[in-house]
């Protein structure tokens, strides 16, 4: 999809890059990284450049949000916006950004605003009202959204932006809407700042832009039961793990060799029927199904549909819906190469969302006819 205004992109929380990906594929320009974790960060360069991508104009950042506020980052950061104002330029600027989530998630440790992760998420919005972007992307997991005491500071947050100018529209997605093997839900929140907006509305945003099957479709299909084999072929075979494994060529791929092996618990992988994952652990995947969502810290550990081992990195990228020649680097450890995968948007939601930007651009820097009745 072309652009009509050249946009630029400034990424924060940027992990390796899947939210960046699906912004890349949309057509947009990502000029700025920053992610804290110097292993993802080094990640982020390694995909890019197996990928044959550019190298974002203003490079990268290695450091927390909160260095964002003070010193050399923050005045980099002004004059890399002051630059693309320029006539010359006439960009758009937007921030997009997922601040990492575990204090929301309702797996997750539940301390909300005032745990570490979720004072991150303060940050970002604070950051966003001090630069002024002309728009940005804010994503997180649902128990920001739906948990009461989360929504109360999501509200805030949002009360925040719109204080500072914003026009603001919000949607809890899920993965597999998008044609991504993954049964995934997070909340994005998309503003823009009044005067890009003009006289336009924030109703003209589509959120269902690039929707594959809506969710009371996927519920209305009939997936296999636990430990049957069957397929209907009415399913679509797009949302299904053997489907991805396939389209990405697992078995070839570089980051297949990649793989805890069991040091334990090797019975129980031999015993769990396919496509039990209903326990919080120890869950296996159906070839003919989705996943559930790719979260591999701790002691969640999913199981290859078929073979008594855990999934490789390969398998879990495909389950993210990356592009085949997306890998990762072979001196990454495990820990950390499942880490990013879990924390990564998946990337085919990633272009969804960045098409739905698109398309709301398009619509609102349309040029206005005129009435030549006259």
């Amino acid at each position: 999809m072309s652009k009509v205004k050249k946009t630029q992109i400034l990424s924060f929380f940027a992990g390796s890059g899947f939210l960046d990906l699906g912004f890349e594929e949309a057509g947009f320009d990502i000029c700025y990284v920053n992610e804290f974790y110097e292993p993802f960060l080094n990640a982020y360069k390694f995909a890019r450049n197996k990928m044959g991508k550019k190298l974002p104009k203003y490079g990268f950042f290695c450091g927390s949000i909160d260095d964002c506020f003070n010193g050399k980052e923050y005045r980099n950061l002004q004059e890399i916006i002051k630059k693309e104002k320029r006539p010359e330029n006439n960009s758009l600027i937007g921030f997009i950004g997922g601040p990492p989530c575990p204090d929301f998630s309702i797996g997750g440790k539940n301390r909300g605003r005032n745990g570490d992760n979720g004072k991150l998420s303060q940050s970002y919005i604070d950051l966003i009202c001090k630069l002024n972007p002309d728009f940005f992307i804010f994503e997180n997991v649902k128990g920001l959204y739906r948990t009461l005491k989360h929504r109360e500071f999501f509200d805030i947050l949002k009360k925040q932006l719109e204080n500072n100018e914003y026009i603001l529209t919000e949607k809890l997605i899920n993965a597999l809407e998008y044609g991504v093997p993954q049964n995934r839900d997070r909340i994005i929140l998309f503003g823009i700042k009044k005067n890009i907006l003009k006289n336009n509305s924030i109703s003209d945003f589509n959120w269902d832009k690039s929707i594959v099957y809506s969710k009371q479709e996927i519920s209305s299909f009939k997936w296999p039961d636990i430990g049957k084999t069957d397929y209907d072929i009415n399913t679509p075979k797009e949302l299904t793990i053997e489907y991805w494994f396939n389209k990405n060529d697992v078995l070839n791929h570089p980051n297949m060799v990649h793989v805890f092996k069991a040091k334990a618990g090797l019975d129980k992988f031999k015993t769990i029927l396919e496509g039990d994952n209903k326990r919080k652990s120890f869950k296996r995947l159906h070839r003919y199904k989705f996943s559930p969502t790719a979260a591999y810290g701790n002691n969640e550990v999913h199981i290859h549909p078929t073979e008594p081992r855990r999934i490789t990195v390969a398998e879990a990228l495909a389950i993210q819906s990356l592009p085949p020649n997306f890998y990762l680097p072979e001196n990454m450890t495990l820990t950390n190469m499942f880490k990013t995968i879990g924390n990564g948007v998946p990337f085919l939601a990633a272009k969804g969302v960045a098409d739905s930007v698109n398309d709301f651009f398009e619509k609102i820097t349309k040029p206005q006819k005129t009435d030549k009745s006259n």
